[in-house]
């Protein structure tokens, strides 16, 4: 465990600020989630600050039992887990839920970081990845395979490597699609063209754009947009909170979001170059590509040029796991640098 942490000012005061706004806008689009969701948020925070004290190459050692507990959980979750909407993706703790494909993200990150060079990675990787898309959870399988990815990239540079893996992601793809269940591959197929079925697949799209466009330069107001409180935009506290912020705050809110999370993958960028040990430089290479992979996607399904796949805004879409994994995730980064 180290003795001095060293928080890095620049991410800690990103990340404060978009937990901040993330509070001001799900208290305007959602308050039925108050006062229940500062719980989490605190819980976070104090995750963030204990793993931010752990040294990574003691997390290292623990690679093995982090994944044995994360297919566990997994398993768990198909078992157990609570069906909501024809998905199996919660598990029930009294009145909290957890999300295992969620909270296991950073924690498979470590494992694949310090495995990657030893026999049968390829089958331990696709357990996991398999486990999740048939909850089903696309846009988090996705995520994961990016994290997967960045750590690839962190440890290989022949390029026959890039190869492979290009004809492997071909190869997949159609298999992949065919385990989509319906109302993702109708997601897909409406992003096309939504105004194919404007009531239906592609509603969601529409509203969101129209949500989007609504807000002008400084926004409508917390509490005053017409798409998110008459409830025209869907899932506006999780899927859709980006659209959420554009008409209440606008465009500069919308501009001030992103630059807090790029600087947060600034920051990343920097601790990957301060690595202490190509392990952790594989595990920040993967955190950064994942959260890069979820703000792109968010924010481009928001803005209609993206396929609707399900992907929260890290640290400001509602969903206590997600964002428990995203501090836990950048609390392990801080351990990760040279002190």
């Amino acid at each position: 465990m180290s003795k001095t942490p060293r928080f890095d000012l620049p991410l800690v005061i990103s990340m404060c600020f978009l937990i901040t706004l993330s509070f001001f806008i799900l208290k305007s689009i959602a308050p039925n989630l108050f006062p229940g969701y500062l719980l989490l948020i605190l819980l976070s925070i104090l995750a963030f600050i204990l793993f931010s004290f752990l040294d990574f190459d003691l997390l290292s050692l623990f690679s093995r039992h982090f994944y044995i507990g994360s297919i566990s959980l997994l398993i768990l979750t198909l078992l157990a887990g609570r069906i909501t909407r024809g998905v199996v993706r919660w598990i029930p703790l009294g009145a909290l839920t957890l999300q295992a494909a969620e909270i296991t993200k950073p924690f498979l990150l470590i494992f694949f970081a310090n495995s990657f060079f030893r026999k049968y990675t390829i089958p331990l990787m696709i357990i996991p990845l398999v486990l999740i898309l048939v909850q089903p959870s696309f846009g988090v399988t996705f995520l994961m395979a990016i994290g997967f990815l960045g750590i690839f990239l962190a440890l290989f540079s022949n390029k026959k490597h890039f190869l492979y893996l290009g004809i492997g992601l071909l190869v997949l793809l159609p298999l992949v699609f065919y385990l989509l269940a319906p109302y993702q591959k109708s997601r897909i197929l409406s992003f096309l063209k939504p105004s194919l079925d404007p009531q239906g697949a592609g509603y969601n799209s529409i509203q969101s754009v129209i949500s989007v466009g609504s807000g002008g330069s400084w926004g409508r107001g917390l509490g005053k947009g017409i798409q998110t409180q008459l409830s025209f935009l869907p899932e506006k506290q999780t899927d859709f909170v980006f659209a959420a912020i554009s008409e209440e705050l606008g465009f500069v809110g919308s501009v001030l979001t992103i630059s807090a999370i790029f600087l947060i993958l600034w920051r990343l960028t920097v601790f990957i170059n301060q690595a202490k040990s190509p392990e952790a430089r594989a595990y920040l290479s993967g955190l950064f590509a994942t959260i890069l992979a979820q703000v792109v996607i968010h924010v481009g399904m928001n803005l209609g040029i993206l396929p609707i796949t399900g992907i929260p805004f890290p640290l400001v879409s509602a969903g206590g796991s997600s964002l428990l994994a995203t501090m836990i995730g950048l609390g392990i980064a801080q351990g990760s640098r040279k002190r």
